[in-house]
């Protein structure tokens, strides 16, 4: 699950609001998720070695433990999609982030998971009924969703880390702020990801994401 720059955690039971999207007219996804999967990827090769002991907008994460993340979400969330529930969708967010090195061939394999993975959220059953992330059960919907959290938000953490561009697809983008802003608390301090950096309310989206997420969207690599 994605950590807020404070550490936080990912969402506890309830905290993820039912955003009330459903398959569309044309049975497909209701949300496509390739976009972002695409992006992600593309950052990903374009890290280079000396970059990876650099700091990130997740002040517990430097760029390998970053790109280790990407890349266990981007396994263990097709298990999400498919409803394999147990041992990969039961562990806790951050259980078992510092057991496994960042792999060799990390350049490749990542973008070939992050595919599968927005394969696996394709198919219009991933978005029905229930499953399990990080330990918690959730609807379907609400698992799609919290998938496509991750890539936009690491996808944004990657591209400041290493000075790298980024654009979001407008729909994902949406889909994503809106399934943010439902979880925030009453008084607007606190959402899924730990407390709400507030950005002005004519912000870009993309700013309003990132602060629901718990980053300071001015947040840049040292140097930079």
């Amino acid at each position: 699950m994605a950590d807020g720059a404070n550490g936080a955690a990912g969402p506890g039971p309830g905290a993820v609001p039912e955003p009330g999207l459903g398959p569309g007219g044309g049975g497909g996804a209701p949300v496509d998720l390739r976009p972002a999967a695409r992006r992600t990827a593309a950052l990903v090769t374009h890290v280079d070695d000396a970059q990876l002991d650099d700091p990130t907008p997740c002040t517990e994460f430097a760029v390998r433990d970053l790109l280790r993340h990407i890349g266990q979400l981007a396994v263990g969330l097709q298990y999400t999609a498919r409803k394999e529930l147990g041992g990969v969708t039961a562990a806790g967010p951050g259980e078992h982030a510092g057991e496994q090195p960042l792999p060799d061939d990390w350049r490749e394999r990542l973008p070939h998971d992050l595919a599968d993975l927005a394969v696996a959220w394709s198919a219009p059953d991933a978005w029905t009924g229930s499953t399990q992330a990080g330990g918690f059960m959730l609807t379907g919907t609400e698992g799609g969703l919290v998938t496509l959290d991750e890539l936009v938000v690491h996808g944004w953490d990657l591209a400041r880390a290493t000075r790298q561009e980024y654009q979001v697809d407008e729909p994902g983008l949406r889909a994503v702020h809106g399934f943010l802003a439902g979880a925030v608390s009453e008084d607007g301090e606190t959402g899924i990801f730990g407390p709400v950096v507030h950005v002005a309310e004519d912000a870009p989206l993309l700013d309003k994401v990132v602060g629901l997420a718990g980053r300071d969207p001015a947040w840049h690599a040292p140097g930079s």
